[in-house]
């Protein structure tokens, strides 16, 4: 069970890991249908008023306002306590429409200009207020490629890669994704309007166990963090597992931790000087 504390359903290790692996967790249909009618309704009207960039996220959103009571359903408010801490900062939020009758995708990117931190992250909140389905145009991500960091538009040239995933989901649902993760908005084909509504957050405190570590010793744990993904080609997989596992000895705190010796053996420099008079 997970736990739960100030109303948020905080995420479990098994949970954590996978966020790790593959760059996203997705919650399908846990926005109340009440808040998603109104939803609708605003994003019809335009975007929600935007605070300013850096504000304390306790304090962006008027309380009883759309984008408070959306921050505010407990598994999401959980899943943000469990990423970036309690007292993280708004970024930005911004509306995405896709259009009906597109010709066209949105070109594959990540999300601003790329980032030096090595275990410090950010998290995008994307929500879904109607059912998406195929050929809506749902947002498109590329499982595992949150950690291979790129410029923007970098991977613009790819079309499509083994083993993406194309989201379709249920009205009310959030995709919570690490801002490296590759990604795109596929054409809408219908005759409705797609809406999609973005938040990304900033942590303000070290992102270490914040989450229910009740099943950090999870003997599953090792291969989640572990899988590998269709799109890697020949050993460069093993790449991504040693990032992942930087990142995991961060999140618990534990610079000893390591998959299959894999950074164990990189990170091997001896110090102890060879004996006087040695040949060899």
């Amino acid at each position: 069970m997970s736990e739960r504390t100030d109303n948020a359903v905080k995420l479990t290790t098994k949970q954590v890991a996978q966020f790790v692996a593959q760059g996203f967790l997705q919650f399908d249909a846990v926005v109340p249908d009440e808040l998603n009618q109104r939803a609708m309704k605003q994003f019809d009207e335009g975007v929600p008023q935007k605070p300013y960039a850096g504000m304390p996220l306790e304090q962006a959103y008027p309380e009883g306002s759309l984008v408070h009571e959306l921050l505010n359903v407990p598994v999401i408010r959980g899943a943000i306590h469990s990423l970036v801490g309690p007292d993280s900062l708004l970024d930005h939020h911004a509306l995405h429409v896709r259009t009906p009758a597109q010709s066209q995708s949105q070109t594959l990117h990540a999300d601003s200009i790329i980032d030096v931190r090595d275990s410090a992250f950010d998290i995008q909140l994307m929500y879904y207020p109607h059912e998406v389905t195929r050929e809506m145009g749902g947002t498109l991500v590329v499982p595992g490629s949150h950690l291979r960091k790129v410029n923007e538009g970098d991977v613009g040239r790819y079309q499509n890669l083994a083993g993406q995933k194309r989201l379709v989901c249920p009205a009310g649902s959030v995709l919570i994704v690490h801002h490296g993760i590759w990604h795109c908005g596929r054409k809408n084909v219908t005759d409705r309007k797609r809406y999609m509504f973005k938040v990304r957050l900033n942590p303000t405190i070290r992102q270490v166990r914040l989450w229910d570590t009740a099943d950090l010793d999870d003997p599953e744990v090792p291969g989640i963090l572990a899988q590998g993904f269709p799109w890697y080609t020949g050993a460069d997989g093993r790449l991504e597992v040693t990032n992942r596992a930087r990142l995991w000895r961060h999140l618990i705190g534990d610079e000893s931790y390591d998959t299959h010796y894999w950074l164990t053996r990189i990170e091997n420099v001896p110090q102890r000087p060879k004996p006087l008079g040695a040949l060899f």
